[in-house]
């Protein structure tokens, strides 16, 4: 998106750019902040089922839905444009759509704390990156180069901006896999003392969860440093050889249901990694 002119007045500027989707999907993404601070201080008290904790909930899931949901559209758009076909099961391999729809699910089911953080992390980056790249130079728009083809300084705030992002980004990948994973083992707890509804959230997690582990290289990651501590614990000498030996039947057991549901093998062509919005 071509950032308004530095010609017209701030007012004009800013009326310019809150009529783009653009800026629907920005608010969106601060909706989403504001909506989950408000519910973890719920949370830290346990009031988890107070009016305001139920609606903060329900409502960050909302605007997750409509950011996305964004996402997804202009995607959708963009292929049709330049007549690529879009086959349902290419389609359900875009990170936006796995997005959506959790965030679907998790609107419609029973809270779950953890499902929140993941896309409440993606919502900072999301943020940040707009309001340097758009927001802030609709505001104070840069000064002419002072020399021919040199670009003018960016201000200090944007420097900041880019700074965090560069040192934490990957950090944040990382732990947004983490809670990821965790989440499936406490969506897998409501399932085996059959909470309401666990059953199908358990299902459609999984399948999301298989999904993140095909495509992102952090959840990847995060299974491996996993799997190398479990290595190690087990092939501890105070370990009895039964514990052994059934850790690595569960490791054979996860990577044959890896193999087996690799959803590459279905799609025609190589699928390139894409980052979530």
């Amino acid at each position: 998106m071509a950032n308004p002119g530095a010609a017209s007045s701030l007012q004009d500027r800013l009326i310019q750019l809150v009529q783009t989707l653009q800026f629907a999907w920005f608010a969106g993404h601060v909706t989403l902040l504001l909506c989950t601070l408000r519910y973890s201080l719920s949370a830290a008290f346990f009031q988890f089922s107070s009016g305001w904790a139920q609606f903060s909930y329900r409502t960050a899931f909302i605007a997750a839905s409509v950011t996305y949901g964004i996402v997804v559209y202009k995607s959708f758009r963009a292929r049709q444009k330049t007549g690529k076909p879009v086959s349902p099961l290419s389609f359900a391999t875009d990170e936006n759509v796995q997005y959506l729809i959790m965030s679907l699910v998790w609107l419609f089911y029973r809270q779950y704390v953890l499902a929140l953080a993941p896309y409440a992390v993606y919502s900072i980056f999301h943020v940040l990156t707009y309001t340097r790249g758009i927001l802030l130079p609709t505001i104070t728009p840069a000064p002419p180069a002072s020399a021919a083809g040199q670009k003018p300084a960016p201000s200090a705030l944007s420097e900041t901006i880019a700074k965090f992002v560069r040192e934490y980004y990957d950090t944040s990948m990382s732990l947004v896999a983490g809670l990821e994973l965790a989440l499936w083992f406490r969506v897998l707890f409501s399932a085996i003392i059959f909470a309401k509804g666990s059953w199908i959230i358990l299902v459609l997690y999984t399948v999301f969860l298989r999904a993140r582990i095909g495509q992102s290289t952090f959840v990847q990651g995060m299974i491996k440093q996993i799997a190398a501590r479990g290595d190690q614990y087990a092939n501890r000498q105070d370990v009895p050889p039964a514990v052994r030996s059934g850790w690595q039947t569960v490791k054979n057991i996860l990577k044959q249901a890896h193999d087996q549901t690799d959803v590459n093998r279905y799609v025609s062509g190589p699928q390139a990694p894409k980052k979530a919005q």
